[in-house]
C-alpha cells in the first residue's frame, strides 16, 4: 500500500510549524500506524534527515502515550482504539492522510507531533491519589462494594491519559480526564475522606492550566480509546457542588 503524508512538522515550541507532504510506499496493511511512521523515519534516517517527531511508548493501547490527530479525528478512524491500535488496512491504498498533533493551548507542541502533556500530571498531583492513613492493607475482599460501584468505578478508572478528549473538544476542555480520575475514586470506599477537596483540588488546577468549558458536545466520548462516557462528567459536577454546599 501506498499513502501520501501530510504531517505537522516544527521544529521547537518557539518556531512555526507547517503541513509537509511525504510518499510512504510499500506499507503492509498489517503495520500499526506508528510502524508505518517507524518505516518513513527509517528512510530519513538513511539520508540523514530529521525524522518526525512522534510520542509512542507501550505500543498495546494501555500507557495514552501516543496522541495524534488522523483526518481531523483524534486516534483515527477507529472507535475505541488508540493510534498504536489503529493499522494501514483501515486506509485506502493512495489515500492521503493528514497528520496532527493534539491542538490545544493547554498542550504546547514540543517538535512535530509531540506536545506537553504535563499539565494532566498536575491535576493528578493536585488530588488524584487517596493520601489518608488507613494502616494495614486488608485483604482484597474484606471490604464490601456493591457491584453497580465497583463497575462504574472500573469504567471511570480505565482512563489512559492520553488526552484524546482534549484535543477533540471545540473548548479545549478537560472535564471528561478529570470526571474519570475523580469518579473512580469518590466511588471507592478508600476515596471517600478526601473527596470533597479532591473535587474542588483538581477543578481549580484544570481550570488554571487553560483548559476550557465543557458544552456538552460529547465529542469527548466519541474519540475516548476506552470509551469513557459524558455521564462522568455529571458525578463530577454533582461531587463539586456537594463539596462547596457542605462548606456553607
Amino acid at each position: 500500500m501506498n499513502f501520501r503524508l501530510h504531517v505537522w512538522r516544527q521544529p521547537a515550541p518557539e518556531q512555526p510549524g507547517k503541513m509537509v507532504t511525504y510518499e510512504a510506499r510499500d506499507i503492509s496493511a498489517s503495520m500499526s500506524f506508528l510502524e508505518m511512521l517507524d518505516r518513513v523515519n527509517e528512510g530519513f534516517v538513511s539520508k540523514g534527515e530529521d525524522p518526525i517527531a512522534f510520542d509512542h511508548d507501550c505500543r498495546e493501547g494501555v500507557c495514552g502515550t501516543c496522541s495524534l490527530m488522523i483526518n481531523g479525528v483524534a486516534h483515527g478512524p477507529n472507535e475505541a482504539t488508540t493510534t498504536c491500535q489503529l493499522h494501514m488496512r483501515s486506509f485506502r491504498d493512495g489515500e492521503d492522510i493528514y497528520i496532527e498533533p493534539w491542538r490545544a493551548r493547554a498542550f504546547p507542541v514540543i517538535k512535530d507531533l509531540v506536545t506537553n502533556r504535563g499539565a494532566f500530571d498536575r491535576i493528578i498531583q493536585a488530588g488524584g491519589f487517596v493520601s489518608v492513613n488507613t494502616g494495614g492493607v486488608p485483604d482484597a475482599n474484606a471490604i464490601a462494594i456493591p457491584k453497580v460501584e465497583s463497575d462504574l468505578a472500573m469504567d471511570a478508572a480505565v482512563c489512559i491519559g492520553c488526552g484524546a478528549c482534549v484535543a477533540a473538544c471545540k473548548n479545549a476542555s478537560a472535564m471528561l480526564f478529570v470526571a474519570a480520575k475523580v469518579s473512580h475514586l469518590s466511588l471507592l470506599p478508600q476515596g471517600q475522606v478526601e473527596r470533597g477537596r479532591r473535587a474542588k483540588a483538581m477543578i481549580a488546577q484544570m481550570d488554571q492550566e487553560g483548559f476550557g468549558a465543557c458544552t456538552n458536545t460529547k465529542e469527548c466520548e466519541a474519540v475516548c480509546p476506552k470509551e469513557i462516557g459524558v455521564s462522568f462528567i455529571a458525578r463530577l459536577n454533582r461531587e463539586f457542588l456537594v463539596a462547596h454546599a457542605r462548606e456553607s
